[in-house]
């Protein structure tokens, strides 16, 4: 859709007031509310706004938090050894101190902001002067499908939140209190159901519109919601039918899943849409803020490094296709998918002596970095610094529906169906087929769920709302005193040398995982402040 990008400059140039008395005519030059939807194109403008809001295409508002979930799992360490950590410490060391942390204040708030948006479309886009009822119509969809995704990542992060469904004045808020968790889904199953009703199916949209929220996007973030509540059987129905109206199918390489040369693919069902421009910084910055110290005038900022923990889950699972295209290692001889690495070794002064890529130990605690975000030298733009990196975001995937769909079937005692999907996935890497049952297949699920989806902003959110054999989450199995990746760390015998050696971020992380407090984020402090107590903070945070 021209790559949505920032068309609407939010509010800032717009009058809020809907006092239609507080000025008998309104000030020329200026909009507000009441006047600006007059045509088609004000309507689209507006919606592009909203689309707009899912990173407001910088770093610190939305892109900095999605990094710092992956820190809080086995996949992530903070990273940079040569920086002040304080802005992550906190929550992803489960310190039990980040109610005033600013990445999580900053999430909470650009979330709500997107919210407001999409809750002036959705009202005010059926008032404007649309002659074209279907397209009026798409349009409203698209601004619910927005909305319930904003709710969707708050709810997953924090439990219950306010739930605030309207353009409202801040004495109409004023008093507000927490909506249960339930209460939230039940907002976005509705907002989705109605979305998914409306829009057209990704084949349907014009190159143009590419980007867009789609039928298939819709149903997809709803199985995903109902999953996450338990809903087995519903989820394995709504993924179902992602499945059999056959809009997407795998690429047949996974090197071409988080590949800049192949956007908005036909694995895809939801990206964010970037691009470079040196003037209006309508990129994204996940590349910059997680990439390589070591590169030379080509530098990153080393913020969220893949663990060694996880490539030795690729390793035990004998998976090496997925595993290069996900972690880039110092020493590596080569990097897929880059067919200029002699020059990008030179770029780097050579730095190893040996020609080998360099990711200095010293600079970066697991000498490793996230190849999905990593981009090619001769693809990079002249200036390639954040927010201008041109690589597409990806929200949901195929591949991501097709193991939810299969640990529902599982969860619903269908393991033959289960078996189908998760081995489809598997075949792709060039894995044997799975041809177990029961737990020993949902293991198997969740273990494939990690490879296949690892450091795409997943593995938090299934590690808190998996349950183990004793009913508890099987975060708590992964981190806490006892812990599996804290034990694995803090044994010299079996940590990985490159992390045992910088201890400028401790390997301990994870040790001060508590149950009672550590399944969700704290809801920032000053929300709680501002509303006088009304909004109440979630247990366990002081």
């Amino acid at each position: 859709m021209k790559k949505i990008f920032t068309i609407v400059a939010m509010f800032a140039t717009l009058s809020f007031s809907a006092c239609s008395d507080f000025l008998e005519e309104d000030a020329r030059g200026q909009q507000n509310l009441d006047n600006y939807f007059q045509s088609e194109a004000d309507a689209e403008d507006f919606l592009t706004g909203c689309y707009n809001a899912i990173t407001y295409h910088g770093w610190w508002q939305i892109e900095n938090f999605w990094i710092l979930t992956d820190m809080c799992t086995d996949d992530y360490w903070m990273g940079n050894t040569t920086q002040d950590q304080s802005g992550y410490l906190s929550l992803a060391h489960y310190q039990g101190v980040g109610q005033s942390n600013g990445t999580i204040s900053n999430f909470w708030q650009y979330r709500y902001k997107g919210i407001l948006r999409c809750n002036i479309a959705i009202e005010r886009i059926p008032q404007a002067n649309i002659l074209d009822e279907t397209k009026k119509a798409r349009l409203v969809a698209e601004a619910k499908f927005l909305r319930a995704y904003f709710y969707f990542e708050l709810v997953k992060n924090f439990g219950g939140v306010p739930v605030v469904d309207g353009f409202l004045l801040p004495e109409e808020v004023a008093g507000i209190t927490r909506s249960t968790t339930e209460e939230v889904y039940q907002l976005i199953e509705q907002d989705l159901k109605d979305a998914a009703s409306v829009l057209p199916q990704r084949s349907k949209y014009s190159a143009n519109d590419m980007g867009r929220a789609t039928r298939g996007a819709a149903l997809g973030l709803l199985g995903k919601a109902q999953l996450y509540q338990g809903k087995f059987a519903d989820a394995k129905t709504t993924l179902n039918t992602v499945i059999t109206e056959g809009e997407y199918r795998l690429m047949d390489d996974f090197g071409k899943v988080w590949n800049i040369d192949y956007e908005n693919n036909e694995e895809s069902l939801f990206e964010v849409q970037n691009r470079y421009d040196d003037v209006y910084d309508l990129g994204g910055s996940m590349s910059i803020v997680s990439g390589n110290r070591s590169g030379g005038d080509q530098d990153g900022w080393a913020w969220g490094l893949p663990t060694a923990n996880l490539e030795n889950a690729f390793i035990e699972a004998g998976d090496y296709e997925r595993l290069q295209w996900t972690i880039i290692k110092n020493g590596a001889q080569e990097i897929a998918g880059e067919p200029d690495f002699a020059t990008l070794v030179e770029k780097q002064g050579n730095q190893n002596g040996d020609g080998s890529y360099a990711v200095d130990p010293a600079k970066h605690k697991s000498a490793r970095i996230n190849r999905k975000l990593y981009i090619p030298l001769a693809k990079r733009p002249e200036h390639y610094d954040q927010p201008k990196v041109p690589l597409n975001h990806i929200i949901l995937r195929y591949g991501d529906v097709l193991l939810m769909y299969a640990e529902a079937c599982n969860e619903t005692g269908d393991d033959a169906a289960a078996r189908t999907y998760l081995n489809l996935i598997r075949q792709r890497a060039h894995l044997a087929d799975v041809t177990a049952s029961g737990s020993a297949l949902r293991d198997a699920i969740r273990a494939e769920r990690r490879l296949e989806l690892a450091c795409e902003g997943h593995r938090l959110y299934d590690l808190r709302r998996w349950k183990n054999d004793s009913g508890k989450a099987l975060i708590c199995d992964i981190m806490g005193p006892n812990g599996s990746f804290v034990r694995w760390n803090t044994n010299e015998a079996t940590a990985d040398p490159y992390e045992w050696e910088n201890q400028y971020e401790s390997s301990d992380k994870g040790a001060t995982f508590q149950e009672n407090r550590d399944l969700l984020f704290p809801i920032p402090l000053y929300e709680i402040t501002i509303s006088n107590g009304t909004i109440v903070q979630n247990p366990g945070w002081n």
